[in-house]
């Protein structure tokens, strides 16, 4: 598992990076869950590996897991979460601080409108790359999206 990322965001410029890394990842709304209890969110993720990515390849993905804790709500806005099987872009990932720090939002952007938003109680996020990486044929491509 060679390069394989771990990276933990406790301010805005930490979860940049994360958002970077995360950014054309695809996610199916089944691998997306919401631990009450433990206050945790996490979304399994189909990473495409841009610090590995030349401009003709090759292109890779892997398999990470993206979790936020002390998380008190999540909303979602054209989002097909009864449709487990429905797969999702991540086109950005921010941080929106609360009037009254450390609160604030996540707002996870996905393609097509969509949008989930998690209340927390401050950020405390973590990407972990699992697995091997495996090929893909297309590198995304904003401009032709």
């Amino acid at each position: 598992m060679s390069g394989a990322l771990k990276l933990m965001a406790e301010d805005d410029a930490d979860l940049q990076i994360i958002g970077a890394a995360v950014q054309d990842a695809l996610v199916r709304m089944k691998d997306v869950t919401l631990n009450k209890k433990a206050r945790r969110f996490t979304a399994m993720l189909s990473r495409f590996r841009w610090e590995n990515a030349g401009q003709y390849g090759p292109y890779e993905r892997i398999r990470s897991a993206l979790s936020f804790e002390g998380v008190l709500a999540v909303k979602s806005r054209h989002v097909r979460a009864g449709d487990g099987e429905s797969l999702a872009s991540v086109l950005s990932v921010a941080f929106v601080p609360d009037a009254e720090p450390p609160g604030g939002q996540v707002r996870l952007v996905l393609a097509g409108g969509g949008e989930i938003v998690l209340q927390v109680e401050c950020l405390d996020a973590l990407l972990v790359d699992m697995g091997d990486p495996w090929p893909t044929p297309r590198r995304p491509d904003h401009e032709r999206a």
